[in-house]
């Protein structure tokens, strides 16, 4: 390839005037030519004083350019030798599919994919210049042959490519034909549909060229997931929104004591502890585990050492834990119906197979089908304040429970996801405190005590398995975090943590009885709310029949967040029809009027209230 041919294709495209430097043009250019093999792997380039001197640059420019691509694996630099093209083929492999065909197979037409002569084709005086290994010609006769006529007029008798001879978009040459004259945007069919596949995804400020896409990374998710990917999807329950009114299970973040953390924060950073920089220990942070171990047993009856305490980075990820260690996929789990829609995420990718039992007034109330089944795997529950409906497991209930899962060695996984916020009496003792089989594995989280985004939770393994859970959750997850970690226990030690959650266990129960008071003003008895003296939302209940999806919908057109109930059941059939409406996040003057937007959504659905 002539030296002088590669110049007038560069010089054509660097645009002196543009803003961006010349260096990162020419970096560009030479990239794209080499992805699409217009630059072939083992052809030789000029020489930096060459090229510098055809393109009228400096030659520390080029040489610079030459140098990046010597990294980035374009092209390898020989001492005496010169320069050339690296063996791209990785990079071939992945362009080898046409661009701008749905099905991956070649349209000239629609990308420009014709590679004339394996190389660079330019104007010349006489209109026939053209470079490559192949013949200008020749390579014309094919593409004619596939019928590849450009979009702005075929091959004439004659062969010659559209007035304007740019074969890229005038037209291909047709038999026998040569590329017409004229400023073609590479003359050449093939850089004509790299040029616009890299050019149009190369970044400004960064001269890298995106890889021309394949057939593969355009696939259709439906075709693209696994069975286990699509199900996770198509379950999906999470929010954009996450916060207003009447975001369920969102805490008001504006009460957080910022002043205190960061003091806290600050002095971790002052002192720069590489220990605390660096990958976590398995379970994590010692001085966070033994605090959080006497705040569990005080306030929450846990038996626990520190040992037995592994911080996660929440309720999601503790449950995971718990499941990939202590079941197998086919495995069945007892679950509550209804149940957090995050839990059956977690269990459908683990590829258990979750039994659904009602909850009663009194909690889980597994039937006499489910107890003559075959006794599964895992049981996991919220006994302090079921998730949604805000019910309590009663004693009995709970001491039933522990007995089933002592004769038929299950293991019981207690979610403890809100139970500091109780307004008319004290936090409850946990169901773990009860148990002396070691059976339970109790897992709760600061998202809701504190702040969603900390991503802090803890998971507390039975003594037995303390240090398998601690290695388990290093070998999958990588623990960090731990200069957190360390502000969060001196947050702790220091009382801030204890004073934070009576401040707002206070301004939750006003708002919570500022949100019913609105609810009764506007429909008295006629929607009775759901969900006990705790936690950080209401269940609203709708009339036997309502399609309380609609209402969300009405709802969410109206700036208001609500869930719809029905979404928390296992099948549709089984489903109450309600909405979760949460306060917690609701600045108290918000409360009434916002309640009012929601109510006109419920009026305009639902006929027995227009």
């Amino acid at each position: 390839m002539r030296a002088s041919v590669l110049s007038d294709w560069l010089a054509q495209r660097i645009e002196r005037g543009s803003g961006q430097p010349v260096y990162r043009q020419l970096h560009r250019l030479l990239q794209q030519a080499i992805l699409s093999r217009e630059l072939p792997a083992g052809a030789r380039v000029p020489s930096s004083r060459l090229l510098a001197a055809e393109l009228g640059i400096a030659r520390n420019t080029v040489t610079q350019v030459y140098e990046q691509l010597v990294l980035e694996g374009y092209v390898t630099s020989a001492t005496g030798r010169g320069t050339f093209v690296a063996d791209t083929s990785p990079d071939e492999i992945v362009g080898a599919a046409e661009i701008g065909s749905v099905d991956g197979r070649k349209n000239a037409s629609q990308s420009g994919a014709a590679r004339i002569g394996g190389g660079i084709a330019t104007n010349s005086p006489d209109g026939r210049r053209a470079a490559g290994l192949a013949g200008a010609g020749s390579e014309a006769d094919r593409l004619a042959d596939r019928g590849a006529a450009g979009s702005a007029g075929s091959a004439g008798s004659a062969g010659s490519a559209g007035s304007a001879g740019a074969a890229g978009a005038a037209g291909a040459a047709g038999r026998g034909g040569s590329i017409g004259s004229g400023h073609a945007p590479l003359a050449s069919a093939t850089i004509s549909a790299t040029h616009v596949a890299t050019h149009a995804a190369t970044s400004p400020e960064t001269s890298s060229p995106i890889l021309p896409a394949t057939a593969p990374f355009h696939r259709p998710a439906a075709r693209a997931l696994s069975t286990r990917g699509a199900r996770l999807i198509a379950g999906a329950g999470v929010s954009k929104r996450q916060g207003g009114a009447f975001m369920p299970g969102v805490p008001d973040v504006s009460r957080f004591p910022a002043r205190v953390w960061t003091r806290l924060h600050n002095k971790y950073w002052r002192s720069l502890r590489p220990d605390l920089l660096t990958y976590a220990p398995g379970g994590g942070l010692a001085l966070l585990r033994h605090v959080l171990a006497d705040y569990l047993r005080t306030s929450r009856s846990v038996r626990c050492s520190p040992e037995q305490i592994i911080i996660t980075t929440g309720i999601h990820q503790s449950i995971d834990l718990a499941v990939r260690l202590l079941s197998d996929p086919g495995d069945t789990i007892w679950t509550e119906d209804p149940c957090y829609w995050g839990v059956r995420s977690v269990l459908h990718v683990s590829g258990l197979k979750a039994r659904p039992v009602a909850v009663d007034s009194e909690g889980l109330n597994p039937s006499a089908a489910d107890f003559a089944a075959p006794p599964p795997k895992l049981i996991l529950v919220t006994p302090s304040h079921q998730y949604p409906l805000g019910m309590v497991m009663s004693l009995a209930r709970r001491r039933m429970l522990l007995e089933y899962a002592r004769q038929h060695q299950c293991w019981i996984i207690e979610d403890d996801y809100d139970s500091e916020f109780r307004y008319g009496s004290r936090p409850l003792a946990s169901l773990q405190g009860l148990d002396t089989a070691g059976q339970v594995i109790y897992v709760g989280s600061f998202g809701k005590t504190l702040f969603p985004g900390l991503r802090v939770g803890y998971l507390v393994a039975p003594e037995p398995l303390a240090e398998s859970f601690a290695t388990a959750s290093a070998e999958l997850y990588r623990e960090g975090q731990l200069l957190q970690q360390a502000v969060l226990a001196e947050f702790i030690a220091e009382g801030h943590f204890t004073s934070h959650i009576r401040k707002m266990r206070a301004l939750y129960g006003q708002r919570r009885q500022a949100l019913l008071d609105a609810a009764t003003r506007r429909y008295g008895d006629a929607l009775p709310a759901l969900g006990g003296d705790a936690g950080l939302h209401v269940v609203m209940q709708l009339p036997e029949g309502s399609d309380d999806r609609a209402v969300a919908e009405a709802a969410l057109a109206r700036n208001i967040v609500v869930r719809p109930l029905s979404g928390y059941y296992s099948a549709r059939e089984r489903a109450a029809s309600g909405l979760l409406i949460g306060y917690a996040c609701v600045p108290d003057e918000d409360i009434a009027p916002a309640f009012d937007t929601l109510a006109e959504a419920i009026d305009a659905t639902l006929p027995t209230f227009a």
